[in-house]
This record gives structure tokens, sequence and C-alpha cells, in this order.
């Protein structure tokens, strides 16, 4: 009698151990599952537009229209500048930058912060074109720079520039920017 209630009591032990086993084995396949579900599938960060129109990010690449934005809000910032306003200028141009290009950057900032500084000329730009590019994080925009020297504009010329971006995961920063110079044609 000791002998058949021994033997039940481990088989119920060894069915409840085979089936913990089972489980667990379940649950490791059910986790490198959802592991690789997240490591393919892109994240969407949903941004608060500043446009007609809701935009999106995720990790697979750049929106036109996000690029666009950014283009257009980052030429505001870098062609709108008067001697009151420069160390926001500054600033909010180094926040942009890439890290990679940050030093760089400063460096050329620092010229025009020193030329301007305590000066009375004033910049504003006036946006009319401007190209996108994703798949190669690179865009153009055109427009009007107004020259102004105590309340008095002396130039108005229209310029191109180009602005340089990278993009990792969902954060596209300014590598480069600067303005296109076309070649003169050349005289034999």
């Amino acid at each position: 009698m000791d002998l058949d209630l021994s033997h039940r009591h481990s088989q119920r032990v060894l069915k409840q151990r085979n089936l913990f086993a089972v489980a667990s084995c379940v649950l490791f396949l059910l986790l490198c599952g959802s592991f690789l579900v997240m490591a393919n599938r892109s994240r969407d960060v949903v941004l608060v537009p500043t446009m007609h129109s809701t935009m999106t990010l995720n990790s697979a690449g750049v929106a036109p229209e996000y690029l666009e934005a950014v283009t257009r809000d980052t030429a505001t910032v870098a062609l709108n500048r008067s001697p009151e306003n420069l160390d926001y200028w500054m600033k909010s141009l180094l926040d942009m930058a890439d890290d990679h290009a940050r030093g760089q950057l400063k460096i050329d900032l620092m010229k025009i912060y020193q030329e301007q500084s305590g000066s009375q000329i004033s910049q504003w730009f006036t946006p009319d074109s401007m190209k996108v590019y994703p798949d190669k994080l690179e865009s153009e925009i055109g427009g009007t720079v107004h020259t102004e020297v105590a309340n008095k504009e002396i130039t108005s010329q229209h310029r191109l520039f180009r602005m340089f971006w990278t993009y990792n995961g969902v954060s596209l920063k300014l590598r480069a920017f600067g303005a296109v110079v076309k070649a003169e044609p050349t005289q034999p």
C-alpha cells in the first residue's frame, strides 16, 4: 500500500515538473519572439506640428514633409539675426547641430558673432523656394537675404542655401549649412 501511494505521489510530481518545463519553454519562445518583433519594428513618434497637417517620424527614414519643416525653421533661425539676438541665434543653431559637426559650426558662428556684435547690422530672410532630398539627407532653400544698417536696407540679394543632415533613430540634426555659390564661367 505504501509503495502504491509513493508511486502515485512521484507520478504527480513528475507530471508537475514536466508541465512546468513545457510552460517555461513556451514562455521562453514567446519572449524570444517578442524581442524579434521589437527589433524589426519601426518606432513611430507623433509630433505636435507647426504645419497644417499631422506628421509622424519613424526609424526607417525622414519624411519629406518633416525635412521641409525642419529646413524652413532652421533657415529662419540661421538667416534672421540682429545684434540683439546673437546669443539666442548661436545657441539655437548649436542645439540643432549634430555632435560631430558642432565644433566646426561653433567656429564659423563665432566669426559671424564677433563681426556683427556691437554693430547696427541686421539680416532677415524671405524664402521663395525649397527642395528636399530625404534619401540623401539634404535640402535647399532659396530666397532673398535683406541686410539693414541702422534701419536702412542696404542690400537685397537672392541666394540659395544648402543644408546637410544626419538622421539617427528619430533625431534629425544639422551637419552643415552654407550658401551655394555658382561658379563663374571661365573665359579663354
